[in-house]
């Protein structure tokens, strides 16, 4: 089998498309991957990279083939022309680039923009072969949800074209079943399947045993992942300042987004000693990191979408054993709680998520670890890398197997 992935993100960017590529190609599929110039999350090219010109490059048997595109920077016209550079330059150099190569199947990784699928869809029509869509995010939902578009017009525009896009796959892979109902709504005829996001463990690599600031406490919570608009990460801050004169407690913070700078600047005016932002780490780190902690803290905004979603973050905190804190609502909270691997407090609301915390740190070692145990089985019968890979290599198979249905 031959297969093209298409996604705006790739490696060195931290992304889930990456672990499943490389596992793809360990399982004998001759797997290609169309994408950007690696931007994410700081807005400018990473080291070695331009905006401009097409190259290619070769990296675990995997050959990645990267078109022109616009760095997001840091404001919201800048993430707009990032967004529009790469459908724009998919259409035009993707299909260039990839005019004399041939594939069975199209598989597309769509975390926000789903508008990376246009180029996919176009380049499954003039191939004539199914183009596969796993859907991370749904939009128009999450863009309102994350406050970057606000106009009714806009919205309905936007759902518009999410339609067309829906209905012009063959296949729609969605990483929650929440998604299900109105994934479907807008598919038409295209088939609607649940597919959740896999997560290949780490080893505990010895080069990368970090000393990790904050997390030698008696009793620590560590977040891990993006600090955005769409974490509520306010209710963190607000957490630390009401506990903040509990002794041997700290928050620690790992990873980067658009409102570290904000929460660097409330520790300092609001004097808090007891929340740590560290920064980012390499991937390989993380082993280290979260065996240190003795909680893994993840929140999510209250909102309509975020109760459908399940942060890709929660497959890596339960195969890492540790207790989970969830201050979110839904399908994200129905799995901690499914899985017994910890407490959940209501998103958004900051005395629930102190009376958890406390409610933790009075446990006993033993009682903590027995959540561990319960999220780590949890995570091996459900979310092992290997079984889903194996299951979207099915996925892909019958699609192709399948007649095609008229696109475009």
């Amino acid at each position: 089998m031959r297969l093209l992935v298409v996604t705006q993100y790739y490696w060195p960017e931290n992304f889930r498309i990456n672990e499943v590529v490389y596992t793809l190609a360990q399982n004998g599929i001759t797997v290609e991957v169309l994408t950007g110039k690696p931007n994410y999350p700081h807005g400018k090219c990473f080291e070695g990279y331009k905006a401009w010109g097409c190259t290619r490059e070769e990296r675990h048997g995997v050959t990645a083939h990267r078109i022109p595109m616009v760095p997001r920077g840091k404001s919201a016209v800048g993430l707009i022309l990032n967004y529009l550079s790469f459908v724009l330059s998919g259409l035009f150099f993707g299909s260039f680039v990839l005019r004399k190569r041939s594939y069975d199947a199209i598989f597309v990784f769509a975390p926000s923009p789903i508008l990376q699928a246009i180029p996919a869809i176009f380049l499954g029509w003039w191939k004539k072969i199914p183009v596969l869509l796993w859907v991370q995010d749904l939009w128009p939902e999450s863009l309102s949800a994350t406050g970057y578009v606000k106009n009714s017009v806009l919205l309905k525009l936007i759902e518009y074209v999410v339609k067309g896009i829906y209905r012009g796959v063959d296949l729609l892979l969605v990483q929650s079943r929440a998604f299900i109902p109105q994934v479907r709504h807008l598919a038409g005829k295209t088939p609607v399947v649940y597919y959740p996001n896999s997560f290949i463990e780490w080893s505990l690599d010895s080069a990368y045993q970090i000393d990790c600031v904050g997390l030698k406490s008696h009793f620590s919570v560590l977040f891990a992942g993006n600090i955005g608009n769409a974490q509520a990460i306010n209710i963190i801050l607000e957490a630390a300042e009401t506990l903040k004169n509990v002794q041997d407690l700290s928050f620690v913070l790992v990873g980067d987004g658009s409102r570290r700078e904000w929460v660097k600047n409330e520790i300092q005016s609001r004097g808090l000693k007891n929340i740590f932002l560290p920064g980012s780490y390499p991937v390989e780190a993380m082993p280290s990191i979260m065996e240190q902690a003795s909680v893994l803290l993840v929140t999510l905004a209250d909102t309509k979408i975020f109760r459908k979603t399940i942060p890709s973050k929660l497959q890596a905190y339960l195969a890492a054993g540790k207790p989970v804190l969830a201050s979110l609502n839904g399908a994200g909270a129905d799995l901690v709680l499914e899985a017994q691997a910890g407490l959940v407090a209501p998103a958004e609301d900051a005395g629930a998520l102190v009376e958890a915390i406390l409610r933790l740190k009075g446990m006993s070692q033993e009682d903590r670890d027995v959540l561990g145990k319960n999220g780590r089985a949890y995570f091996l019968k459900h979310f092992s890398h290997e079984k889903l890979v194996k299951d979207l290599i099915q996925h892909i198979q019958s699609t192709i197997d399948q007649p095609r249905k008229g696109v475009l």
